[in-house]
């Protein structure tokens, strides 16, 4: 079975990230910051992570960039969940390693189908 990190300083999408994603077999794991999730993925790096972008401590693209910097790790499939939706963030985002690219508010639908694009299911 696949390990999902789900990222996101709200508790209630890591709730509904988490019930969605078990509904599609995923394992998950969840972090409240950027910095916990890198801790994480030291410790057991997930098949992928579903990535906020505004979070305390270590933002999202923060925690990406120091993520694909890790040498010697099989690096994880990396899926931004974020309200931020301009081109700009979405090319920051995929320039620093991101596979995917989801809006908020999202649904079952729209994570079946990019997990689906990414290899995923």
């Amino acid at each position: 079975m696949k390990t999902c990190l789900v990222v996101d300083d709200s508790k209630v999408v890591r709730m509904v990230a988490r019930k969605i994603l078990e509904g599609l077999s995923f394992n998950i794991e969840e972090a409240e910051d950027g910095q916990v999730a890198l801790d994480k993925c030291k410790a057991a790096m997930p098949d992928v992570v579903l990535l906020d972008w505004n979070m305390p401590v270590k933002n999202g693209l923060e925690f990406l960039i120091d993520l694909r910097a890790l040498e010697n790790v099989q690096q994880p499939v990396v899926v931004f969940c974020t309200t931020e939706n301009d081109m700009a963030h979405i090319q920051q985002a995929i320039s620093a390693g991101a596979n995917e690219y989801i809006m908020k508010p999202f649904d079952s639908d729209i994570i079946e189908s990019k997990f689906s694009q990414v290899g995923l299911l």
